[in-house]
């Protein structure tokens, strides 16, 4: 059995409050591509990253997702975890009461059968490394979850769980807002250190500085809560040049946006 993983949105639709946000998203994604979406504010891709987890404040109103065939909209968020989708949040949660070391020894363990759980033993050995390969103070792993971190150490924590949770498909919405060039690097080979055929990544960015460090295969123009341009690398370099506005007189887009922010 193949361990390539498929990812495919057809016509996702999704809306907030009654105003539509997706207009029939289109994408598909393998094991061992990076996708990177692409965009100005207000144009949906931040609702792309939550709805797909299913963040109940987004109701999909059409298109379908699947993970290797599977209906990823009947699950729900719990399941879509165990599924194997993860989200690196652009706002993660500040959780009192809970370690990080507790939650992450818990996330590993949602997506093993019951009787294989990972050591104590095994998982700090795990954790430790990783750690360190991200440059995080040791003590991180006693704090509570996200409490009292700064921003570069939520992302820097975020990258932390994807190396020791191992899922399918990665979700990235804007890893890169508030890091200076050298927590950027090291997130960045965080990433590129999971690239691999058993996973697929799906990176949401306004600008190409980190598409500098992890290669994209293929970019994603998003306006108007659609994909309206898709191309490779190349794509990403011409829009840090010269920014939307060819898509948009190319297109005959007046606005782009589709949310207040």
């Amino acid at each position: 059995m193949s361990n390539v993983p498929t990812f495919v949105i057809d016509g996702l639709k999704a809306s907030i409050e009654d105003k539509e946000i997706l207009k029939g998203i289109q994408l598909e994604m393998k094991g061992g591509e990076v996708h990177a979406i692409m965009g100005p504010n207000g144009t949906g891709k931040s609702t792309l990253a939550s709805a797909l987890m299913g963040h109940p404040k987004y109701e999909v109103t059409g298109g379908s997702v699947t993970l290797d065939g599977e209906d990823v909209l009947e699950m729900g968020v719990d399941e879509r975890a165990r599924a194997g989708l993860f989200l690196a949040m652009q706002y993660p949660s500040e959780i009192p009461g809970v370690t990080n070391a507790d939650f992450l020894r818990s996330a590993i363990n949602a997506r093993r059968e019951e009787g294989n759980e990972i050591s104590l033993i095994k998982f700090i050995r795990q954790m430790e490394k990783k750690m360190k390969e991200l440059d995080m103070n040791p003590e991180f792993a006693h704090r509570y979850l996200n409490e009292g971190f700064s921003g570069g150490e939520k992302k820097r924590n975020e990258i932390l769980q994807m190396m020791l949770i191992e899922p399918k498909i990665v979700i990235l919405d804007e890893i890169d807002s508030g890091l200076d060039i050298d927590a950027l690097k090291i997130v960045a080979a965080g990433v590129n250190a999971m690239r691999s055929e058993e996973r697929g990544f799906l990176i949401i960015t306004h600008y190409q500085r980190l598409l500098d460090y992890i290669k994209p295969d293929y970019v994603h123009v998003m306006m108007q809560g659609r994909i309206v341009k898709s191309g490779g690398p190349e794509l990403a370099e011409k829009l840090e040049a010269e920014g939307y506005d060819w898509i948009k007189e190319e297109l005959g887009i007046v606005d782009e946006t589709v949310e207040q922010l």
